[in-house]
């Protein structure tokens, strides 16, 4: 195990006003009528405005965690913004986000991990250590995503699935005596599957002066989803079996399971490759949609403030993302 004192302190969210349904997405698709509903299950997912960047959501959704936690940003020492995708190439969205804060002059350190749908859970797991260490005394981390800037429409089962919108944590240093802990964490990445979910340009390869509005298809997302399903159902249970053994824990342990909201497929592979019930499965991809790296906190922050999980719970955070990569985070709340 990899015991930190580390506690959840507050959390905040979200979400656009633009509330888009499965029955628009039909007629932007071009598909038959009930195809959305049927192939994603979301029921409807938010889209930002030109207004709502994604700094002044991670800004929102930073703002209502200092508020859970009846906390001020000058008690924030450090603000990590993990997230998949980039406000600009240049600086880092963090940068921004303190910006939108109104703390330009705070010198608080701020800077973006990137592990594409992982990133909140792999920014969790390397900043706890910090934190416990003494490094940090109080850091916030934001994910905040803005996934429909990059859909391509031509392909209606990437385009259906995706949610914006933004969450954000805070961790402390916990006290022994509070219960509060990160027990273990893993990350396992299967490079083979690198091309099964990417965006191609927009870096060095195909530098976003390349960019054809003719021929726009590197710069939009792409997504093999029977191949990234069937190498996770492969992956999966062997990963997992692997993180319980590594802890000491059974799935019984868990008084719940807050999975990456990838999609209703996916949704179903985690329960049935875990076996996890209905009851201890936090699933909120109907009226979010996947929301990237925002999803797994989004689930935390609705899990506490839906009375899911109380303090001193033990909880699974667990997901695939781009790369391929599996995450998975036991903690005691």
């Amino acid at each position: 195990m990899q015991l930190r004192r580390v506690r959840i302190a507050g959390t905040g969210k979200y979400l656009p006003q633009m509330k888009v349904t499965d029955e628009e997405l039909d007629e932007r698709l071009n598909v038959s009528a009930g195809w959305v509903s049927k192939a994603t299950g979301v029921g409807y997912r938010y889209y930002a405005s030109d207004e709502e960047t994604s700094s002044y959501m991670g800004a929102r959704a930073a703002e209502a965690a200092l508020a859970d936690a009846g906390l001020s940003f000058g008690e924030i020492d450090c603000l990590v913004c993990t997230s998949g995708t980039k406000e600009q190439p240049l600086p880092s969205t963090a940068v921004f986000i303190q910006q939108a804060m109104g703390q330009e002059e705070s010198g608080v350190p701020a800077f973006d991990m990137d592990a594409t749908c992982l990133s909140f859970l792999n920014g969790l797991d390397v900043i706890s250590y910090m934190v416990d260490a003494g490094r940090y005394r109080r850091v916030l981390l934001v994910a905040t995503e803005i996934a429909s800037a990059g859909l391509n429409w031509k392909d209606p089962e990437s385009a259906a699935l995706f949610g914006d919108g933004a969450a954000a944590v805070i961790i402390e240093r916990a006290s022994e005596e509070s219960g509060s802990q990160i027990v273990h964490a893993s990350l396992r990445t299967y490079s083979r599957g690198a091309r099964f979910s990417e965006i191609a340009g927009g870096g060095t390869r195909h530098h976003a002066a390349e960019y054809d509005v003719a021929y726009p298809d590197p710069f939009l997302f792409h997504m093999d989803g029977q191949a990234i399903f069937r190498m996770a159902s492969k992956l999966l249970p062997g990963f997992m079996d692997e993180m319980l053994q590594a802890s000491g824990n059974q799935m019984d342990d868990f008084s719940l399971v807050i999975p990456h909201q990838g999609s209703a497929m996916a949704m179903r592979l985690i329960r049935k490759k875990l076996g996890i019930p209905a009851e201890r499965f936090m699933d909120i991809t109907r009226g979010h949609g996947n929301t990237i790296a925002a999803s797994i906190p989004m689930g935390l922050h609705e899990a506490i403030r839906q009375q899911r999980i109380e303090r001193g719970d033990r909880v699974l955070m667990i997901g695939t993302a781009a790369g391929l990569s599996l995450g998975g985070l036991i903690f005691d709340y």
